[in-house]
């Protein structure tokens, strides 16, 4: 999965680290597109020694590297690299910095929506000890925001509920969904399950979990049983697929960099 690097290792603890010209820079445009070279097949970042350290802040550390993003406009033409989304990365590299592009855009998206305070207006400045942005008028502190989410294998046999969604992402899925207020994880299983396919479920068991820096989101994964006398009656308009896939015939998708992928491919081989 995406964030398997070892050897490597990330460490995101906050520190307020000044930028030296031989650090990484991130930089990414209003669009969230990302500024990279891709040399063959591994992703090449600016370093601090391109970029003004005004208006870049610490993001965190691969093994030795020290990497951060830059919140302030770049209009330097920069030879050889270009803008890519997020999207467009996962389909072309992998490994640490594909990894590290994806914790990046999380914390990017989280400073670039929280640029004034919530409660009086006042514009929020970083905050001198830990990771959080806080207001000098009312001392309101706001921290990153991470968005618990499920993947859900429903099981039947032989058989797991394979779906793809009707629009966006285009190859095959698990039933997901985000946490609901008041809800536990097992409940929102439950839930999605339901809403989505129509299938009830129980014996629900956790599998894994995974960040998920491209919708800020922590993904966990969890396998459950279907009722036996569950029927499909899938959400038409959510998704156009939703049938059991015997495990012979599951068509994984085409990277290894999901929590999703990684579930359809070890009930595949017969590991759940």
């Amino acid at each position: 999965m995406i964030q398997d690097i070892y050897p490597s290792r990330l460490d995101n603890k906050y520190i307020p680290y000044t930028m030296t010209n031989d650090d990484t820079v991130l930089f990414f445009d209003t669009e969230g597109k990302l500024l990279v070279n891709i040399s063959d097949g591994d992703i090449v970042f600016p370093k601090g020694s391109d970029m003004d350290a005004i208006g870049s802040v610490y993001a965190f550390s691969v093994d030795e590297r020290n990497y951060f993003i830059s919140l302030t406009q770049f209009e330097r033409s920069y030879p050889s690299f270009e803008y890519m989304t997020i999207r467009e990365l996962r389909d072309k590299c992998s490994g640490k910095e594909l990894f590290a592009a994806f914790t990046a855009y999380h914390l990017w998206k989280w400073y670039t929506d929280n640029i004034y305070c919530g409660k009086c207006g006042e514009k929020l400045a970083f905050h001198e000890r830990e990771r959080a942005l806080k207001c000098s008028r009312c001392g309101n502190t706001k921290y990153p925001r991470i968005n618990p989410a499920v993947i859900v294998g429903v099981t039947k046999g032989d058989s797991i509920l394979i779906t793809k969604y009707r629009s966006g992402f285009a190859h095959n899925a698990l039933v997901a969904g985000f946490t609901e207020i008041g809800e536990t994880l097992e409940q929102t299983v439950e839930r999605e399950v339901m809403e989505e396919t129509g299938v009830k479920v129980k014996n629900i068991r956790y599998y894994k979990s995974q960040p998920w820096g491209m919708a800020q989101d922590i993904l966990v994964g969890f396998f459950c049983d279907a009722e036996d006398d569950s029927e499909i009656h899938m959400d038409e308009s959510e998704l156009k697929y939703a049938e059991w896939v015997k495990r012979e015939d599951i068509v994984l998708q085409p990277y290894s960099h999901s929590l999703t992928n990684e579930m359809m491919q070890v009930f595949k081989e017969g590991k759940i």
